[in-house]
Protein backbone atom coordinates (compact mmCIF):
# COMPACT_ATOMS: atom_id res chain seq x y z
CA UNK A 1 0.00 0.00 0.00
CA UNK A 2 1.25 3.49 -1.10
CA UNK A 3 0.57 5.95 1.65
CA UNK A 4 -1.52 8.84 0.48
CA UNK A 5 -2.53 12.11 1.92
CA UNK A 6 -6.19 11.01 2.55
CA UNK A 7 -4.15 8.36 5.24
CA UNK A 8 -2.20 11.10 6.84
CA UNK A 9 -5.49 12.91 7.41
CA UNK A 10 -6.90 9.87 9.06
CA UNK A 11 -4.33 9.90 11.66
CA UNK A 12 -4.04 13.54 12.34
CA UNK A 13 -8.14 13.06 12.70
CA UNK A 14 -7.45 10.03 15.02
CA UNK A 15 -4.88 11.96 16.82
CA UNK A 16 -6.76 15.38 17.30
CA UNK A 17 -9.63 13.33 18.51
CA UNK A 18 -8.69 10.89 20.81
CA UNK A 19 -11.19 7.88 19.34
CA UNK A 20 -11.34 6.31 16.09
CA UNK A 21 -15.43 6.79 16.61
CA UNK A 22 -15.07 10.49 16.92
CA UNK A 23 -12.36 10.28 14.20
CA UNK A 24 -14.39 8.36 11.80
CA UNK A 25 -17.72 10.74 12.65
CA UNK A 26 -15.68 13.33 11.71
CA UNK A 27 -13.89 11.93 8.15
CA UNK A 28 -17.31 11.01 7.44
CA UNK A 29 -16.60 6.87 7.00
CA UNK A 30 -17.43 4.55 9.01
CA UNK A 31 -15.67 3.66 12.41
CA UNK A 32 -14.97 -0.23 11.31
CA UNK A 33 -13.24 0.94 7.46
CA UNK A 34 -11.48 3.50 9.51
CA UNK A 35 -9.89 0.72 11.99
CA UNK A 36 -9.04 -1.69 8.83
CA UNK A 37 -7.14 1.93 7.20
CA UNK A 38 -5.39 1.90 10.38
CA UNK A 39 -4.36 -1.19 10.22
CA UNK A 40 -3.25 -0.96 6.86
CA UNK A 41 -1.29 2.36 7.42
CA UNK A 42 0.34 0.47 10.45
CA UNK A 43 1.80 -2.55 8.63
CA UNK A 44 2.72 -0.01 5.54
CA UNK A 45 5.18 1.87 8.35
CA UNK A 46 6.42 -1.01 10.69
CA UNK A 47 4.35 -0.06 13.93
CA UNK A 48 1.90 0.54 15.87
CA UNK A 49 0.94 4.46 15.77
CA UNK A 50 -1.59 4.39 18.26
CA UNK A 51 -2.35 2.76 21.96
CA UNK A 52 -5.91 1.48 22.03
CA UNK A 53 -7.26 2.19 25.82
CA UNK A 54 -10.53 2.09 27.11
CA UNK A 55 -9.93 6.20 27.75
CA UNK A 56 -9.34 6.05 23.44
CA UNK A 57 -6.54 6.58 21.12
CA UNK A 58 -2.99 8.03 21.95
CA UNK A 59 -0.06 8.19 19.62
CA UNK A 60 2.95 5.42 20.57
CA UNK A 61 6.21 7.48 20.26
CA UNK A 62 6.59 6.11 16.35
CA UNK A 63 3.12 7.46 16.37
CA UNK A 64 4.21 10.92 17.40
CA UNK A 65 7.02 10.75 14.51
CA UNK A 66 4.73 10.02 12.07
CA UNK A 67 2.38 12.78 13.08
CA UNK A 68 4.84 15.79 13.52
CA UNK A 69 5.64 14.88 9.54
CA UNK A 70 2.18 14.48 8.55
CA UNK A 71 0.66 17.12 9.99
CA UNK A 72 2.32 20.38 7.70
CA UNK A 73 1.77 18.24 5.18
CA UNK A 74 -1.77 17.73 5.40
CA UNK A 75 -2.00 21.71 6.35
CA UNK A 76 -0.10 22.24 3.36
CA UNK A 77 -2.49 20.38 0.72
CA UNK A 78 -5.22 22.16 2.25
CA UNK A 79 -3.69 25.26 1.55
CA UNK A 80 -2.74 24.47 -1.92
CA UNK A 81 -6.61 23.34 -2.38
CA UNK A 82 -7.68 26.67 -1.05
CA UNK A 83 -5.36 28.46 -2.90
CA UNK A 84 -5.80 26.90 -5.99
CA UNK A 85 -9.88 27.04 -5.48
CA UNK A 86 -9.30 31.19 -4.97
CA UNK A 87 -7.36 31.66 -7.91
CA UNK A 88 -9.47 29.65 -10.18
CA UNK A 89 -12.27 32.27 -8.99
CA UNK A 90 -10.82 35.50 -9.05
CA UNK A 91 -7.48 35.42 -10.74
CA UNK A 92 -3.96 35.33 -10.64
CA UNK A 93 -2.45 36.82 -7.28
CA UNK A 94 0.85 39.02 -6.88
CA UNK A 95 2.90 36.76 -3.85
CA UNK A 96 5.69 38.88 -2.33
CA UNK A 97 8.25 38.51 0.21
CA UNK A 98 9.99 41.12 1.64
CA UNK A 99 12.34 41.88 4.85
CA UNK A 100 11.69 44.45 6.49
CA UNK A 101 11.51 48.14 4.76
CA UNK A 102 10.11 51.09 4.87
CA UNK A 103 9.04 51.23 1.47
CA UNK A 104 6.77 48.11 1.94
CA UNK A 105 3.56 50.14 2.27
CA UNK A 106 4.37 52.34 -0.43
CA UNK A 107 5.08 50.12 -2.80
CA UNK A 108 2.16 47.61 -1.88
CA UNK A 109 -0.22 50.65 -2.52
CA UNK A 110 1.23 51.56 -5.68
CA UNK A 111 0.76 48.38 -7.14
CA UNK A 112 -2.98 48.57 -6.21
CA UNK A 113 -3.07 51.91 -7.77
CA UNK A 114 -1.53 50.52 -10.99
CA UNK A 115 -4.31 47.08 -10.42
CA UNK A 116 -7.36 49.50 -10.25
CA UNK A 117 -6.02 51.94 -12.86
CA UNK A 118 -5.60 49.40 -15.52
CA UNK A 119 -9.10 47.92 -14.42
CA UNK A 120 -7.29 43.90 -13.81
CA UNK A 121 -11.03 43.27 -11.95
CA UNK A 122 -9.98 39.44 -11.63
CA UNK A 123 -6.69 39.81 -10.54
CA UNK A 124 -6.41 39.57 -6.79
CA UNK A 125 -4.76 42.36 -4.54
CA UNK A 126 -0.64 40.98 -3.80
CA UNK A 127 -0.35 38.95 -0.53
CA UNK A 128 2.95 40.03 1.58
CA UNK A 129 5.28 37.54 3.49
CA UNK A 130 7.84 39.21 6.13
CA UNK A 131 10.48 37.26 6.85
CA UNK A 132 14.28 38.31 8.36
CA UNK A 133 16.06 35.67 5.94
CA UNK A 134 16.78 36.96 2.80
CA UNK A 135 18.01 33.55 1.87
CA UNK A 136 14.76 31.48 2.69
CA UNK A 137 12.74 34.37 0.58
CA UNK A 138 14.93 33.66 -2.40
CA UNK A 139 14.38 30.02 -1.49
CA UNK A 140 10.34 30.21 -1.80
CA UNK A 141 10.87 32.26 -4.74
CA UNK A 142 12.53 29.37 -6.89
CA UNK A 143 10.34 26.86 -5.18
CA UNK A 144 7.03 28.40 -6.65
CA UNK A 145 6.10 29.85 -3.28
CA UNK A 146 6.81 33.60 -3.88
CA UNK A 147 6.32 35.60 -7.10
CA UNK A 148 8.74 37.74 -6.10
CA UNK A 149 11.08 39.07 -2.97
CA UNK A 150 12.66 42.36 -2.06
CA UNK A 151 15.79 41.96 0.19
CA UNK A 152 18.83 42.88 1.77
CA UNK A 153 22.25 41.51 1.36
CA UNK A 154 24.57 42.13 3.76
CA UNK A 155 28.11 43.45 2.87
CA UNK A 156 30.47 41.25 3.13
CA UNK A 157 27.88 38.30 3.22
CA UNK A 158 26.50 37.34 -0.28
CA UNK A 159 23.20 35.40 -0.45
CA UNK A 160 22.97 31.86 -1.58
CA UNK A 161 21.06 32.90 -4.84
CA UNK A 162 19.47 29.54 -5.86
CA UNK A 163 19.89 28.68 -10.00
CA UNK A 164 17.37 30.03 -12.07
CA UNK A 165 16.25 33.47 -10.32
CA UNK A 166 16.65 36.55 -12.01
CA UNK A 167 18.13 39.48 -9.60
CA UNK A 168 17.79 43.49 -10.73
CA UNK A 169 19.33 45.88 -8.15
CA UNK A 170 17.50 48.36 -6.54
CA UNK A 171 20.48 49.88 -4.58
CA UNK A 172 23.89 49.32 -5.16
CA UNK A 173 25.52 50.38 -1.55
CA UNK A 174 22.62 51.26 1.28
CA UNK A 175 24.86 52.71 3.94
CA UNK A 176 23.78 51.51 7.39
CA UNK A 177 23.20 54.52 10.31
CA UNK A 178 23.19 53.91 13.94
CA UNK A 179 20.09 54.06 16.65
CA UNK A 180 20.63 55.07 19.57
CA UNK A 181 19.15 56.66 22.34
CA UNK A 182 18.17 60.54 22.21
CA UNK A 183 19.71 61.84 24.88
CA UNK A 184 23.13 59.94 24.48
CA UNK A 185 26.10 62.43 23.81
CA UNK A 186 26.90 61.39 20.55
CA UNK A 187 24.11 63.10 19.27
CA UNK A 188 25.39 66.49 19.47
CA UNK A 189 26.62 65.54 15.71
CA UNK A 190 25.17 64.42 12.73
CA UNK A 191 27.97 61.86 11.88
CA UNK A 192 28.91 59.65 14.77
CA UNK A 193 32.17 57.59 14.86
CA UNK A 194 32.56 54.38 16.38
CA UNK A 195 34.80 55.10 19.16
CA UNK A 196 32.17 57.23 20.46
CA UNK A 197 29.98 54.08 21.31
CA UNK A 198 33.01 51.97 22.40
CA UNK A 199 31.04 51.54 26.23
CA UNK A 200 27.76 50.85 24.55
CA UNK A 201 25.78 47.77 24.49
CA UNK A 202 25.36 47.24 20.96
CA UNK A 203 22.06 44.53 19.51
CA UNK A 204 22.29 42.66 16.90
CA UNK A 205 19.52 40.32 15.77
CA UNK A 206 21.36 37.57 14.34
CA UNK A 207 18.57 35.96 12.45
CA UNK A 208 19.05 38.42 9.71
CA UNK A 209 21.22 37.00 7.39
CA UNK A 210 24.81 37.85 7.68
CA UNK A 211 24.48 40.52 9.65
CA UNK A 212 25.58 39.42 13.38
CA UNK A 213 29.28 38.58 11.69
CA UNK A 214 29.60 42.10 9.19
CA UNK A 215 28.11 44.18 12.67
CA UNK A 216 31.04 42.30 14.71
CA UNK A 217 33.82 42.54 11.80
CA UNK A 218 33.19 46.30 11.24
CA UNK A 219 33.65 46.79 15.41
CA UNK A 220 36.58 44.73 15.29
CA UNK A 221 37.70 46.48 12.65
CA UNK A 222 37.56 50.04 14.30
CA UNK A 223 39.49 47.70 17.49
CA UNK A 224 36.21 47.70 19.69
CA UNK A 225 35.28 44.56 21.54
CA UNK A 226 31.44 45.85 23.19
CA UNK A 227 29.19 43.72 24.97
CA UNK A 228 26.66 43.01 21.87
CA UNK A 229 23.46 41.14 22.73
CA UNK A 230 20.71 39.29 20.71
CA UNK A 231 17.41 40.15 20.24
CA UNK A 232 14.92 40.81 17.60
CA UNK A 233 14.61 44.72 16.23
CA UNK A 234 11.20 45.07 17.66
CA UNK A 235 12.61 44.14 21.23
CA UNK A 236 15.70 46.11 20.20
CA UNK A 237 13.79 49.55 19.21
CA UNK A 238 12.62 49.45 22.94
CA UNK A 239 15.69 48.83 24.37
CA UNK A 240 17.37 51.51 22.35
CA UNK A 241 14.55 53.86 23.41
CA UNK A 242 15.19 53.66 26.91
CA UNK A 243 19.03 53.66 27.35
CA UNK A 244 19.82 50.47 27.31
CA UNK A 245 21.49 49.39 23.82
CA UNK A 246 22.40 50.93 20.53
CA UNK A 247 22.38 49.35 16.83
CA UNK A 248 23.04 49.59 13.50
CA UNK A 249 19.55 50.69 11.13
CA UNK A 250 18.47 50.80 7.50
CA UNK A 251 19.23 54.31 6.30
CA UNK A 252 15.51 54.39 5.96
CA UNK A 253 14.45 54.50 9.62
CA UNK A 254 13.06 57.84 11.16
CA UNK A 255 13.78 59.22 14.53
CA UNK A 256 11.40 59.34 16.65
CA UNK A 257 11.66 61.95 20.45
CA UNK A 258 13.20 59.04 22.29
CA UNK A 259 15.42 57.39 19.90
CA UNK A 260 18.09 59.23 17.19
CA UNK A 261 19.43 58.23 13.99
CA UNK A 262 22.56 59.33 12.88
CA UNK A 263 25.30 58.21 10.12
CA UNK A 264 28.21 56.17 10.68
CA UNK A 265 31.93 58.35 9.89
CA UNK A 266 33.28 56.58 7.16
CA UNK A 267 29.98 54.14 6.22
CA UNK A 268 31.95 51.56 7.56
CA UNK A 269 28.51 48.89 6.69
CA UNK A 270 26.50 48.51 3.70
CA UNK A 271 23.60 46.43 2.06
CA UNK A 272 22.70 46.44 -1.37
CA UNK A 273 18.72 45.96 -1.98
CA UNK A 274 18.01 43.36 -4.26
CA UNK A 275 14.55 41.94 -6.20
CA UNK A 276 14.44 38.50 -7.44
CA UNK A 277 11.87 36.56 -9.72
CA UNK A 278 12.22 34.02 -11.80
CA UNK A 279 11.54 35.74 -14.71
CA UNK A 280 12.40 39.38 -16.33
CA UNK A 281 8.67 39.60 -16.41
CA UNK A 282 8.02 39.49 -13.10
CA UNK A 283 10.49 42.15 -12.10
CA UNK A 284 9.50 44.37 -14.65
CA UNK A 285 6.21 44.14 -13.54
CA UNK A 286 7.38 45.46 -9.64
CA UNK A 287 10.52 47.83 -10.04
CA UNK A 288 8.98 50.35 -11.23
CA UNK A 289 6.45 50.89 -8.06
CA UNK A 290 9.16 49.61 -5.64
CA UNK A 291 11.59 52.43 -6.88
CA UNK A 292 9.32 55.08 -6.55
CA UNK A 293 8.24 53.60 -2.91
CA UNK A 294 11.98 53.80 -1.92
CA UNK A 295 12.85 57.13 -3.11
CA UNK A 296 9.71 57.93 -1.03
CA UNK A 297 11.07 56.96 2.08
CA UNK A 298 14.18 57.52 1.36
CA UNK A 299 13.41 61.69 0.94
CA UNK A 300 11.15 61.15 4.27
CA UNK A 301 14.08 60.09 6.40
CA UNK A 302 16.61 63.34 7.31
CA UNK A 303 19.62 61.68 7.98
CA UNK A 304 19.71 59.65 4.99
CA UNK A 305 18.53 62.71 2.53
CA UNK A 306 21.43 64.94 4.66
CA UNK A 307 23.63 61.89 3.31
CA UNK A 308 22.11 61.58 -0.34
CA UNK A 309 22.44 65.34 -0.83
CA UNK A 310 26.28 65.11 0.20
CA UNK A 311 27.58 61.90 -1.11
CA UNK A 312 28.66 61.52 -4.63
CA UNK A 313 27.75 57.69 -4.66
CA UNK A 314 25.57 56.44 -7.24
CA UNK A 315 22.34 55.84 -6.50
CA UNK A 316 18.80 55.08 -8.18
CA UNK A 317 17.45 57.61 -5.55
CA UNK A 318 17.53 61.06 -7.98
CA UNK A 319 19.24 64.03 -6.18
CA UNK A 320 17.07 65.73 -3.71
CA UNK A 321 16.27 69.32 -4.62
Amino acid sequence: MELEVRHLRALCAIADTGSLHRAARQLGVAQPSLSTQLRRIEQELGGELFTRTRAGCRPTPLGRVVLSRARPLVAEMRSLVTEARVAAMDGPQLRIGSTASRALSGWLRRLRQHQHQHQHQHQQEPTLRMDVSANALLRMVADGQLDVAFVHEVEGCPLRVPDGLRLRVLVDREPQFVSLPADHPATARPVVHLSELADDRWMVDETVDGEFDAVLRMLRAAGLNPRVLHGDYHTTASLVATGEVVTVCQATCLPRPEMAVRRLHGDPLGVRLLLAARTETDLDGVHPALAEAYEEVARQAPAYREWLEQSDAKTPVPALP
